[in-house]
Formats: structure tokens, sequence, C-alpha cells
């Protein structure tokens, strides 16, 4: 198995559909333990839907805006496992009024939200747990949606997700000589509750499905759980500062396809 032996932080499980939910169970049927994490609300959906993996695992409370939560969950694990080999960043979030063709009018407040939990939380996250990884080394994987066009509707969002693979390029230089590699996976659209709450999702959906070269399911995170696994194995271990493109081969093709 591919993940024999090896421990993970899985941030953003929320639901059976999301695409931390599909990694999760991909690691775990590989061989791996995994921890998962929210904080709030989110604690009671995390926990429950945990019941639904393999092996239910343990759900440990984590903002990744709050600074004292890194420091926490590092604790713990030191505590349980003394290291750790990787963690999936599965995080996203921007306010209403920096989606669905607001972007000349969202306020910097909003903005600097957006920016904060979805890009620069992955720098505070693969930081805040590098002391439990330079021993032996590690992988750390997030996920995001290309941003290398501008969306109709994806905005701000659209522009923090462009920071994210930025912040992976500079995460890859700073920490390959400490033997962690970081990559991001774009996946195709997928209806996850993340995805529902974008205004003119379905747009995107409808037309990815048809125009994709391998098609694509928007129902079945599967194929991007499985490549998390891939990224969080040593069989990529020559492979860091990537955007690895989970979507059908809708990326590839030319601008057509990107309207009808």
């Amino acid at each position: 198995m591919l993940l024999e032996g090896k421990r993970f932080l899985i941030t953003g499980v929320l639901t059976p559909q999301s695409i931390a939910f599909a990694a999760a169970r991909s690691a775990q049927e590989h061989g791996a333990e995994i921890v998962l994490t929210n904080f709030g609300r989110g604690m009671s959906l995390t926990q429950k839907v945990a019941k639904r993996l393999p092996d239910p695992p343990d759900v440990m409370e984590l903002d990744v805006n709050e600074p004292e939560h890194i420091a926490e969950v590092r604790g713990e694990l030191a505590g349980r496992w003394g290291s750790i080999d990787g963690l999936l960043h599965a995080i996203a979030f921007a306010p209403g009024d920096a989606l669905g063709g607001n972007f000349s009018t969202t306020q910097w407040e909003s903005v600097a939200t957006a920016f904060r939990t979805s890009a620069f939380s992955l720098k505070e996250l693969a930081l805040g747990m590098l002391p439990l990884m330079e021993e032996r080394g590690g992988s750390v994987a997030s996920l995001t949606f290309d941003s290398r066009v501008a969306w109709p509707i994806y905005d701000w969002m659209g522009v923090a997700k462009a920071g994210l693979a930025s912040v992976t390029r500079y995460l890859a230089r700073d920490l390959g000589q400490k033997g962690v590699r970081v990559n991001t996976v774009s996946a195709g659209p997928l209806r996850t509750m993340a995805g529902k709450g974008i205004p003119g999702f379905d747009a995107i959906t409808d037309t990815w499905s048809r125009r994709a070269p391998l098609g694509w399911d928007v129902t079945d995170p599967t194929p991007v759980g499985d490549t998390v696994t891939f990224l969080l194995s040593d069989l990529s271990k020559g492979i860091t500062g990537e955007m690895i493109h989970v979507d059908g081969g809708f990326h590839a093709m030319g601008t057509d396809l990107y309207f009808d």
C-alpha cells in the first residue's frame, strides 16, 4: 500500500461529498493513519462524517487563522505520533460579496478574509507543522481551482487561488532543503458544499461535463482524492512546486471550450 506506516493531518472534511473526505478515505485505504480537523460548529459535522470512513479518525480543533490552534494541534500530534509525514490543506472561504460578479465592488475586508483563509493559511499550516516533518521529510498538498484565467463568477476567490498557487511555489523553494514537498491539486468543478455556494456554479459544471476530453463527473471526487494520495506518497518524491490538474483534461483544451 502506498501510505503504509505513514501519518497525516487532513483538513476540510465536512461532508461525504467533500474532496477532503475522498482524500481521507483514499489515504486510509492505502494504509495511512490520519487525523481530521475543524472548529466551531463545524466540529460536530466533521465528527459525524468521520464515522463513515473505513477507520473513524479523531477530529482535532483547528482554525487556521488562529496561530494558537496550529500550535496546539502540533503539540497534540507530537505527543501522539512524534512526527507526521504530511498534510492536506483543503481550506478556502470568501464572503458572499467577493463572489458572483462583485469583483469591482468588493471591499478590502472581504478580500483580506478570502486571501488569508484560502492562501496565506497554507503557509501558516505548513510552517506550523514543519517541526513534525523535518526529521524524515514529508509532503504538503492543497486543493485549488485553476485561476490562470478569469472565471465569470469566481472573482476574488480566483485571486486568492492564484495566491495559493504562488504560495505553493515559494514554500516548495523554502522547504525543499528540509525534504518537504509542496504541491497543489486543481480539481474540476464538483458538487461539494463549497462549490454549491458559488453563484452560477451550475453553468460551469454543465459546460465542463460536456467538453472535458475524458468527461467529468461532478458528483465524484474520488479521482481528486486518489491524486492527493499519490502526492502524499513516496511515488511523488521528485515532484514539488506543481499544480496537478485533475479535471478530465479540460484545462488543456483551447479557449473555445471555455464558453458555449
